[in-house]
């Protein structure tokens, strides 16, 4: 049997603010930097692979992102990577970890909303000093109930980060631009999965659709959210 729901938590990256789109642009000036030692679409591929290995070690985010294009430099030039090429790699990050912040549509109007209705929350992965500044930076902190930085978005986290707000999963929605972390497992958790296109998503968060699932919905963007919430409500 179906609780009334009572908190809605919210994905940050790509959901709220912009994020992926400066990934690709530092993906092309990586291309650019090796593109007399490997053609592009080969050195997207190796540094794919070397992401996925290195989330073990680094977890998501910008550092762990520019050590793996490191790596993947080293490997493609056999250890003959030029040092400019790394201060030029390590700048990009930096750039990275400095841009501004720039919300999404509808995205401060919309989070305001739900606050006056909802307990809501932040649940968002990746680098903690990197995710406070943007949250800092975005204007939005003060609304929210609570906020996790965690390392994986998995069903046992939904699960837990609800339970400490006293709620169990079947009263909470999940809402994010992400299928596999932001729809898929908290679907999983017994939460309601809300899932807001992007246009930009990295590979390693996609993942087939519960189209079938009672629990998954699919919004144009994050103005037609408080309809959605208050549907469900």
């Amino acid at each position: 049997m179906d609780e009334n729901l009572t908190i809605v938590a919210f994905d940050a990256d790509d959901t709220l603010w912009h994020n992926e789109r400066f990934f690709q642009l530092t993906q092309a000036h990586f291309a650019a930097l090796l593109a007399d030692h490997a053609d592009r679409d080969h050195l997207m591929e190796r540094l794919l692979a070397a992401e996925k290995r290195n989330i073990r070690h680094y977890g998501y985010g910008i550092k762990g992102f520019v050590l793996s294009m490191i790596e993947t430099a080293i490997e493609v030039t056999e250890d003959r990577v030029p040092a400019r090429v790394i201060r030029e790699l390590i700048e990009a990050g930096q750039e990275m970890l400095s841009h501004p912040i720039e919300l999404l549509p509808h995205a401060r109007a919309t989070v305001e909303t739900i606050a006056g209705t909802h307990r809501i929350v932040l649940i968002t992965k990746g680098d903690l000093i990197d995710q406070e500044r943007k949250l800092a930076q975005s204007g939005l902190g003060e609304l929210f109930d609570a906020v996790e930085i965690v390392s994986e978005k998995t069903p046992d986290t939904y699960r837990e980060v609800f339970r400490r707000m006293g709620q169990s999963p079947a009263g909470a929605m999940m809402v994010g631009n992400s299928m596999r972390s932001d729809v898929v497992a908290p679907i999983q958790a017994g939460c309601w999965g809300v899932h807001v296109p992007h246009g930009l998503v990295w590979e390693i968060e996609q993942t087939e659709i519960p189209t079938s699932h009672p629990r998954f919905r699919e919004i144009r963007d994050l103005g037609d959210l408080p309809d959605l919430v208050r549907q469900i409500s």
